[in-house]
């Protein structure tokens, strides 16, 4: 009986994928599989997986692996470290936006994918979402964040801490900002979850967000954090604004 569901079952799925079957997240192509790429697009992703120890910049030419870029030598971030998947460039956009404003939440699971080799160091780590205020979240009816962060531990609930951080004031968009005036207006914009803290005190945690630009929102939450007390903060992303793109964003 068991190999009889197991064959209903085979064919069940390969006549959905016949029907529906899995397409590039970016330009629609048809793939072999789910949660990939078409060649084309692949190979147009910027995969970045060195840069500087602490903001993961990718620019900055260092004497070696351990080192620290200039930037976070004069500021250091409060946040331990920073990696992206990939450099934001026209597929990265594409995907982005399709999960941000296009009701694509499935692309969450393909981030997720492209994460996960940044993520072999924070195994027993927390992960938490970058969190969207409630009137923005009331409107696109999801936190692109929460997504990719629950796509990234999908058997281990126990690893996602979905609302430990709160939205406190509603921002405008940050897109027309410069990093200064990013800065100051998510300045105070974060707070910790009461019911939360508990549960962040010395903890190793994720950061979770979709785009990395300026930094300033990841800046702000791990501030937050770690007056919370946590141990350490390691931000995750699907990608990352180099200074040479910041217009394009």
């Amino acid at each position: 009986m068991a190999h009889l569901t197991a064959i209903l079952g085979s064919i069940s799925r390969n006549g959905f994928d016949f029907a529906l079957p899995p397409r590039c997240p970016a330009c629609g192509e048809i793939v072999d599989g789910d949660d990939r790429f078409c060649l084309d697009c692949w190979m147009a992703l910027d995969h970045l997986d060195q840069g500087c120890t602490q903001c993961g910049d990718p620019l900055v030419s260092l004497p070696d692996a351990q080192a620290l870029c200039g930037a976070c030598m004069n500021d250091p971030p409060a946040f331990d470290s920073m990696r992206a998947a990939v450099r934001y460039g026209d597929v990265a956009r594409i995907v982005a936006l399709r999960l941000k404003y296009g009701g694509r939440v499935g692309a969450a699971r393909t981030i997720a994918a492209n994460l996960h080799r940044h993520m072999r160091d924070c195994d027993d780590a927390l992960i938490v979402p970058v969190p969207l205020h409630r009137w923005r979240l009331w409107r696109r009816g999801y936190n692109q964040a929460a997504l990719i962060a629950r796509a990234l531990a999908p058997a281990a609930p126990e690893r996602l801490s979905l609302s430990a951080l709160r939205r406190t004031r509603a921002t405008p968009y940050l897109r027309a900002m410069g990093a200064r005036e990013r800065a100051k207006t998510v300045r105070g914009a974060f707070s910790i979850n009461p019911e939360q803290r508990a549960q962040i005190a010395g903890q190793r945690l994720v950061l979770v967000d979709d785009v990395y630009t300026s930094g300033a929102t990841v800046r702000a939450c791990a501030k937050v954090l770690k007056r919370a007390g946590a141990r350490e903060i390691h931000v995750r992303c699907w990608a990352r604004v180099c200074h040479d793109d910041a217009d394009d964003y």
